[in-house]
């Protein structure tokens, strides 16, 4: 598992703290609870997204660009620390964001993310809709440019959460932890693939849990196998069983962005117990899994938290009136 191969630049902080949560495990009722802090790495507010652009920007670099396209919502994680990446390279961000979210409203529309994807210089386009978002995309200029897919997420980009796979296991090994059940939220997918390569890869006895937060549980699983594959093939390694992994979308709620009674009740249990924030797309439809399923644990549950913060803001209005 030679990541040395690749280019890569430099934009976390690593290794990303792995702290007990003995007030949120008391409070689950099950086994010892772990946080693995990937919200607090750093570049652009922290999140998930810069394993990933470790690769995938390096890549662009050797390559020779000078501007980078990517997509998402228009609330988008990935692209916020593509636009702080970016910025801290030197190169040239164009954000083509969709308004798929069901979600209006000064807070949605010109808080959290939106706002730092401007501040860090993105040349922001919103569109609304996926056809929109085709002719924005064509009319953009390409010279030098390589576009960059949803989250990050291609076989390069999962190579960011195998290192953290062999990063977290390491992690665990030092405190004599040597199973455990990992919950990762599941959205573009490269996060819960390469964790779940990376763990396999290493030949680690615990187990994954992704919770999926856009998908059906059927396409969840398609995605993750394929990217995992991807990855697999650039490392040289064999096709992955991934017999270790479990995948669920129960707790998705109307769809993906949309809030959830059961996320709200999670936010507030992590920050009340551990002082932790979530975010409502991502983590905190993870967490309600995480929730689920530690009581009835007989190992340790690391929840392995993606960030989002700056995305919490959106949903401001929605959470004073939980709150």
């Amino acid at each position: 598992m030679d990541l040395s191969a690749f280019p890569r630049v430099a934009l976390g902080s690593w290794p990303t703290p792995l702290e007990d949560a003995p007030r949120l495990a008391a409070a689950l009722g099950g086994p010892p609870v772990l946080i693995k802090r990937d919200d607090v790495n750093g570049l652009g507010a922290g999140g998930n997204k810069l394993r990933k652009l470790e690769f995938l920007l390096g890549q662009a670099v050797e390559q020779g660009a000078d501007t980078i396209i990517t997509f998402g919502a228009l609330q988008t994680n990935h692209g916020r620390q593509t636009a702080a990446a970016c910025a801290k390279l030197g190169l040239r961000c164009e954000l083509v964001l969709t308004a798929k979210v069901p979600m209006t409203g000064e807070a949605y529309e010109r808080s959290g993310n939106v706002v730092l994807d401007h501040m860090f210089g993105a040349n922001v386009h919103v569109c609304a809709d996926a056809e929109e978002t085709v002719e924005v995309y064509e009319s953009v200029n390409h010279d030098r440019a390589v576009t960059l897919p949803v989250g990050g997420s291609n076989g390069l980009g999962t190579l960011g959460y195998v290192a953290a796979a062999v990063e977290l296991v390491g992690q665990l090994h030092e405190r004599g932890i040597d199973n455990a059940t990992i919950v990762v939220p599941q959205g573009s997918g490269a996060t819960a693939a390469g964790i779940a390569l990376g763990t396999e890869l290493l030949g680690w006895p615990g187990t994954v849990h992704a919770a999926s937060v856009s998908h059906a549980k059927e396409d969840a699983q398609n995605e993750l196998r394929q990217l995992a594959d991807d990855a697999a093939e650039l490392l040289e390694a064999e096709t992955p069983k991934l017999a270790h992994v479990t995948v669920t979308d129960d707790t998705i709620g109307p769809g993906y962005g949309v809030p959830t009674q059961d996320m709200w009740h999670v936010l507030k249990l992590f920050a009340q117990t551990e002082g932790v924030i979530l975010d409502p797309v991502y983590t905190g439809k993870a967490a309600v899994a995480c929730q689920r399923l530690a009581p009835a644990s007989e190992v340790p549950v690391v929840f392995l938290h993606t960030g989002g913060l700056p995305g919490f803001y959106g949903y401001a209005p929605e959470a004073v009136a939980q709150f």
